[in-house]
């Protein structure tokens, strides 16, 4: 019978090493995007829309400058590197030669449309003529038409715009917000002593794919290194979400290398240090294998892949799911030449079945978590020990038949005077006064908890990378920003009416330096509402007088053809508003078409993104009930949403207490149940005291690691309780591996996964805005 069951178990484990093999022999199911491991945060779909858009615009692209003093070996260090990107096939396409655009064709766009655009002081400056509070002043605007210099050469000729009101209009157009120059074929970013040349990459799939990282690091690794042979003194500056993803999984992969070496060091030294045997280690790593295995089977099948983040905490499973295995083995120390498997096993098999359902629940708890990354945890920790387990119940007894040669005394001479020594020394009243001492010393450091939930303390990328991107965004003029308004409309009418009603609030934020611009589809395309008013403001101003017109112009040189068909013009505009189409299908628009999202499920939407803002609260306050606008913050919905379920958490982490309790005492009664718990809560309260006396705050993560210390710390006084007749070979397995797999596996474990939580920055739709620039 012993043989069956090992022989069932032993095809289910072969069966999750075939799916894992299978999973991990295609494209790689491993995700580092934390993104995808957040619930959504916004209610309003359209905004998790925007969101989802403007990440990917950024996400997908890497941005490299590339500078030197010369201006002529800038651009010809772009164009070779760029060249042998492109050979590298690491890209979908690169692009450092641009299509010149001639100023013309965006003039020529608005052209057709000048009788009905005014920038804001122009408009300003009519009503006041039309209400008689100033004297018109066309002369002098006509003078001054005549005699300025062209503005960014974008003007148009004066017989179409003999005032400069179309020229007013198109300099405040933001495309002078940016600082490329296009220059023979490339765009330059000046700084006081070097020239840039922007470089731009498409990735051929996700920034967060390993082999599109891998790929795209060695393409300009190689082609970095060529450039540098011939051009020694070249800057390159690059960011794009790649790169900090890269470094993410790095810095990761780093950390599970050294965790996986630890555990295993530390398994190594408990199993042979303590057992005197090489066998003990190969059944318990294979209990352990097939935990991992089998967690990791579970995990890809229900959730389609396997976040980084969870393989980082599967390394610390290690620690626990070998505690089962050396409970046996204890036992079977213990028992020496009376050994019979099926009877050793009967001997643990209580206090195992205990501490696995103790585990069970205290994980079964984070699967209520609505964050995915915190419930693939939780279904990768059930699987795993549940398979670790049934390992120990079902295969080890066939494979440990014979008994314990070595010396006993050996294995428990230690354990059996720390038992002796404590059992003459601590009385109960004694332990009850260690337990009053520790909650002592504990309360004044509860009393100086406090919590911070905000999502960007999570955020440390890469010192280099960091310097490399601020200063790409500070030559070519983007903004740094995670909030955007989502402005909402029946038609693409209403949006952009919304848009002028939310920018005139804006405008006030920008005069007091509380805002330095932003970015709007309404800035290149006014509503149609507003453009037939500027066309009214012109026929009651300065198309008002014909006679006096036509006179002022034919003084100033103005041939009587160009007045003749400036004043046909006029009248003809006055129904053909410029449309938003007709500016998206323009080239000029590429770098703003993000800007516009279009057609959704309750109607039209765009986006509006400001820029040089340090308080949120302003445009919170730009945004109240204006209709159609939402003031969406990504990184402030997340923080609120962890301050939520923190909260939840700490009431979820009292149930569990309550849940566990209770298994306890249907096994060992009221009184023995709360004993056995006891050292448990004393921790976590130990523990939560030391934030307190550090001033470290308490997050989401610091509950749910309180959770996983329930699940795992009171399997230790289950392990004693239980193997109360064995108590020093019992003692020895926990000792062993409290100091040895759980010293090392969970102390690294942590590191690694707080590491990675912290490192991998390009992780949240705000984070992916900011670590890309949609070019």
């Amino acid at each position: 019978m012993i043989r069956l069951r090992a022989l069932i178990w032993s095809v289910a484990a072969l069966g999750f090493l075939v799916v894992c093999v299978i999973q991990f022999s295609g494209k790689s199911p491993l995700q580092t995007n934390l993104l995808a491991l957040l619930p959504p945060t916004e209610r309003n779909p359209v905004a998790e829309k925007a969101v989802a858009s403007l990440g990917e615009a950024a996400a997908n692209r890497a941005v490299m400058l590339l500078g030197h003093r010369d201006p002529a070996t800038a651009k010809d260090a772009a164009r070779r590197f760029a060249e042998r990107l492109r050979e590298s096939g690491a890209f979908r396409q690169v692009q450092a030669e641009v299509p010149a655009i001639d100023p013309h064709r965006i003039t020529g766009l608005y052209l057709e449309h000048r009788f009905s655009l005014l920038n804001e002081d122009d408009r300003k400056t009519l009503e006041q003529e039309k209400t008689g509070q100033r004297a018109a002043d066309l002369e002098q605007r006509l003078t001054r038409k005549l005699y300025s210099p062209f503005r960014f050469g974008l003007a148009a000729p004066l017989a179409d715009d003999p005032f400069g009101l179309l020229d007013d209009y198109l300099g405040t157009l933001p495309y002078t917000s940016l600082r490329l120059e296009p220059e023979d074929g490339l765009l330059l970013a000046r700084s006081s002593n070097q020239t840039y040349v922007l470089v731009t990459a498409e990735l051929p799939g996700s920034a967060y794919d390993n082999q599109v990282q891998k790929s795209v690091e060695k393409a300009i690794a190689v082609a970095e290194s060529a450039l540098k042979s011939e051009h020694a003194d070249i800057e390159l500056l690059r960011t794009g979400t790649v790169f900090f993803a890269g470094q993410a999984r790095n810095a990761a992969q780093s950390e599970v290398d050294m965790i996986g070496a630890g555990s295993l060091a530390g398994i190594v030294l408990l199993l042979v240090g303590v057992f005197r045997s090489v066998r003990p280690l190969a059944l318990g790593l294979l209990s352990v294998g097939i935990g991992i295995c089998a967690a990791t089977a579970s995990t890809i099948l229900v959730y389609g892949e396997l976040h980084l983040l969870t393989l980082v905490f599967g390394a610390s499973l290690i620690g626990e799911a070998i505690d089962y295995s050396i409970q046996y083995f204890a036992a079977h120390v213990g028992v020496g030449e009376r050994w019979e498997p099926w009877g050793g096993l009967k001997l643990v098999l209580p206090g195992l079945t205990i501490a696995l359902a103790t585990s069970l629940l205290g994980y079964s708890a984070l699967m209520l978590s609505p964050f995915p990354a915190v419930s693939q945890i939780a279904l990768f920790a059930l699987a795993g020990l549940t398979a670790a387990y049934l390992s120990v119940v079902l295969l080890l007894p066939a494979l440990l038949r014979r008994p314990y040669k070595g010396n006993v005394e050996t294995v428990t001479a230690l354990p059996a005077c720390l038992l002796d020594w404590w059992q003459r020394n601590m009385t109960r009243r004694a332990g009850m006064a260690v337990a009053a001492t520790a909650i002592l010393i504990a309360v004044p450091g509860w009393f100086q908890l406090h919590s911070n939930d905000d999502v960007h303390m999570l955020i440390t990328p890469s010192a280099d990378l960091t310097r490399q991107e601020s200063k790409i965004r500070e030559l070519i003029g983007f903004g740094n920003s995670s909030q955007f308004f989502l402005v909402e409309g029946e038609t693409p009418e209403a949006v952009l009416a919304h848009e002028e009603a939310l920018t005139a609030r804006l405008r006030p934020l920008a005069a007091d330096g509380r805002l330095s611009h932003w970015q709007s589809v309404s800035a290149f395309v006014p509503s149609s509402r507003r453009q037939q008013e500027n066309h009214e403001l012109l026929a009651a101003t300065a198309f008002k007088d014909e006679g006096r017109l036509r006179a002022l112009l034919g003084r100033e040189g103005l041939k009587d053809e160009a007045i003749d068909g400036l004043l046909e013009a006029f009248p003809r505009t006055k129904d053909r508003p410029l449309q938003v189409e007709d500016w998206l299908k323009t080239p000029f628009s590429a770098p703003f078409r993000h800007l516009w999202l279009g057609r959704t499920e309750h109607g039209y939407a765009s986006v509006v993104m400001p820029q040089g803002f340090r308080d949120v609260v302003p445009l919170q306050d730009a945004a109240h009930g204006l209709a159609g606008v939402t003031l969406v913050d990504k990184a402030g919905s997340v923080s609120r949403l962890f301050r939520y379920y923190r909260q939840g958490g700490a009431w979820g982490l009292a149930a569990a207490l309550a849940l566990v309790y209770l298994v306890l005492r249907l096994r060992y009664g009221w009184r023995n149940g709360a004993v056995i718990l006891l050292p448990t809560v004393l921790a976590m309260g130990l523990a939560l005291a030391t934030f307190g006396y550090l001033g470290i705050s308490i997050t989401l993560f610091n509950v749910m690691g309180l959770m996983l210390v329930l699940g795992v710390g009171v399997n230790y006084a289950i392990f004693l309780h239980e193997g109360n007749k064995r108590a020093a070979t019992t003692l020895a397995g926990v000792v062993a591996m409290n100091l040895y797999a759980r010293g090392v596996a969970y102390a690294l474990a942590l590191s690694a996964g707080v590491t990675l939580y912290v490192a991998a920055t390009d992780l949240m739709p705000e984070v992916n805005e900011e670590r890309g620039i949609a070019m």
